[in-house]
């Protein structure tokens, strides 16, 4: 019995010693061979650290911070296995406590998974508010918030599940990539559904499921085809995460001392003429007070951030990444964090939130940009987002009357500018997003204009990325606060009396607004020359602005007329795209004819035509 104790008591001890180490596990094979292993617990880094197995320790980093140490061993070439890690104290002979740590077995060619590229469709999800697959888990006596669907910026119980749930539902609109919002925990006292502000960044939030429901997830999401795209946030952490109550050392995160308001001008990242200070106040300080700002110049938290993300890829065999505010980052330790992942899956996609309204602004992010090399900087980022598009696309189609700068040249020009990126095949396209006023709030529901919209999507250079309820004609203003463009999606929770997941359960309205949406992206899907094709336009006439996608193989011609008159266009102007084609297939409208000397198009409408 007294032995039982004793073991007992060396057990907690040993818990009470270690109480967190991350990564969790690792993988063996990797390229990122040096692993850095957190070991935190109090005054754990008095101990001398060992290992067994033969495992080599290359590195053991202490801070002024006592709970801490940072112990980086050596997996080249090591089998999948387990291995001791023994913690002895000063002049002892035994370990005072020893933590096992496994390297776990790589997935089959896991080094070449391909990434979503310009053949996908991304269907972005406010994870709170898509559906309520397990209403068990609203809330959790771990965390502070709990539920409550009365209040608009509450906690309203979407989960993994619901997406699970309703994965035919995505596979028949025609999505290929699902992205939804951060779902790790974070534990705010209030607003957390948005979960930008993580308080542990190897653990799903409990509101939302577990770790083990989230590779669920990935595995029933690529068993229909479809990828999974995680949003990532490299720039700040939530104020409640574990690691912020007792920071590993005071440059872990940036501190003026504490708290300073960052001041949002990106543009401070290249201008030449730059002051440092406002520099400072745009990478240095926090988004908001309740983020406070990483600090990715500091190696051990940029090897922390850059282990944790390889870590999700291969957990949760994910295809690609979000990245939250990517330009406000510190821009050398970022470009560090991106190269580390594409050189250990060189065909990964990652996408950066790049806010700005300027093409050549936005190239400078792109990786091996022209602009960026001035200076000689590389971001290694292989793609951003069409902010510039997306602005466009927000009020042109109210333009009914062509002028010098109105109308269809606008949307025109936004295209005259891709010399600027390196690959606008890899732009990120949109009308709308989780921060955006929605497009139908926008143009009150006008689905003439919604087809129009989203017709350039499907059809232009880039990556269609739509939000979820697009498609049945969702809106939502900003200026009435984010909780409006983040609505719960109808039929999402139990008791919901309009269910527009199905076609039953959709009013005519949302029918209509889906079946567009379906037809357009199924198309899409089958259509190489609208996913990597060249691209050819024209300067627009009469408010109709006309384009070509085409291959050696294929040919589509888009005519989007932004007037509010029909129009006829006269097809020889065209000749050079249109070549020796002499029939074309209407998408749209599923009819074949012969190609004369004219096409007829209606008011604010388009057309999308299969040159044969």
């Amino acid at each position: 019995m007294k032995k039982f104790l004793f073991l007992l008591l060396l057990a907690a001890s040993a818990t009470a010693q270690l109480q967190k180490i991350e990564p969790p596990f690792w993988y063996a094979g990797m390229q990122h061979a040096d692993l850095q292993i957190m070991c935190y617990g109090p005054k754990i880094s008095q101990y001398k650290v060992s290992t067994s197995n033969g495992v080599v320790i290359k590195n053991i980093q202490k801070t002024e911070n006592p709970n801490y140490v940072f112990v980086t061993v050596d997996t080249q070439g090591l089998p999948a296995q387990t291995f001791d890690i023994n913690f002895t104290a000063e002049g002892a002979k035994k370990p005072a406590f020893t933590q096992s740590y496994e390297l776990k077995k790589r997935r089959e060619n896991s080094r070449l998974r391909k990434g979503f590229d310009a053949s996908d469709v991304i269907y972005l999800i406010m994870s709170d508010r898509f559906a309520n697959g397990n209403p068990a888990n609203d809330s959790s006596p771990s965390l502070t918030e709990k539920a409550d669907r009365a209040n608009p910026g509450g906690r309203h119980g979407g989960d993994i599940q619901g997406m699970i749930n309703h994965l035919d539902y995505l596979q028949q609109l025609g999505v290929t990539a699902l992205w939804p919002t951060p779902l790790c925990e974070d534990n705010d006292a209030k607003y957390s559904y948005h979960t930008y502000g993580q308080s542990d960044v190897y653990k799903i939030d409990a509101r939302y499921g577990t770790n083990e429901e989230y590779v669920a997830l990935s595995k029933a999401a690529h068993e229909k085809g479809i990828k999974l795209i995680m949003d990532y946030v490299t720039n700040h952490w939530g104020a409640e995460h574990w690691m912020l109550k007792d920071l590993p050392s005071y440059d872990w995160i940036h501190q003026f001392p504490g708290f300073a308001q960052c001041n949002y001008r990106m543009t401070s990242q290249f201008d030449t003429n730059v002051s440092e200070a406002d520099k400072k106040l745009c990478v240095d300080a926090w988004f908001v007070k309740s983020m406070p700002d990483l600090n990715q110049s500091n190696p051990l938290l940029l090897n922390y951030i850059t282990q944790n993300a390889l870590w999700w890829i291969e957990y949760a065999d994910l295809d690609g990444f979000r990245v939250d505010t990517y330009s406000y980052n510190d821009k050398q330790g970022i470009a560090q964090w991106t190269k580390a992942i594409t050189d250990e899956y060189p065909y990964f996609n990652i996408v950066g939130e790049v806010w700005m309204y300027s093409q050549a602004q936005m190239a400078y992010w792109q990786k091996d940009s022209k602009i960026g090399a001035i200076e000689s900087y590389n971001s290694y980022l292989p793609s951003v987002m069409d902010f510039t598009l997306q602005d466009v696309l927000s009020s042109v189609f109210n333009e009914n009357e062509a002028t010098w700068d109105k109308g269809g040249i606008r949307i025109y020009n936004n295209f005259t500018n891709d010399f600027l990126y390196p690959n606008p095949n890899n732009l990120l396209t949109f009308i709308e997003n989780h921060d955006t006023t929605r497009f139908n709030e926008l143009y009150k529901n006008d689905f003439q204009k919604y087809q129009m919209a989203l017709t350039i999507m499907a059809t232009v250079r880039g990556i269609p990325q739509i939000y979820y309820g697009s498609e049945i004609g969702m809106s939502g203003d900003k200026n009435k606060g984010d909780a409006d463009i983040r609505r719960d999606f109808p039929g999402g929770w139990k008791g919901d009396t309009n269910n527009a997941f199905s076609a039953t359960g959709r009013t005519a309205e949302q029918n209509r607004f889906f079946d567009f949406t379906a037809k357009l992206l199924n198309w899409r899907k089958n259509n190489p020359a609208v996913h990597f094709g060249k691209m050819k336009h024209y300067l627009p006439d009469n408010n109709v602005y006309v384009y070509f996608r085409y291959t050696d193989d294929q040919s589509v011609m888009v005519l989007v007329n932004n007037s509010n008159k029909a129009q006829s266009v006269k097809t020889s102007r065209f000749q050079e795209s249109i070549q020796n084609h002499t029939a074309v297939y209407d998408v749209l409208n599923q009819k074949r004819y012969e190609l004369g000397s004219e096409i007829n198009i209606d008011a604010k409408s388009v057309l999308i035509l299969e040159l044969k």
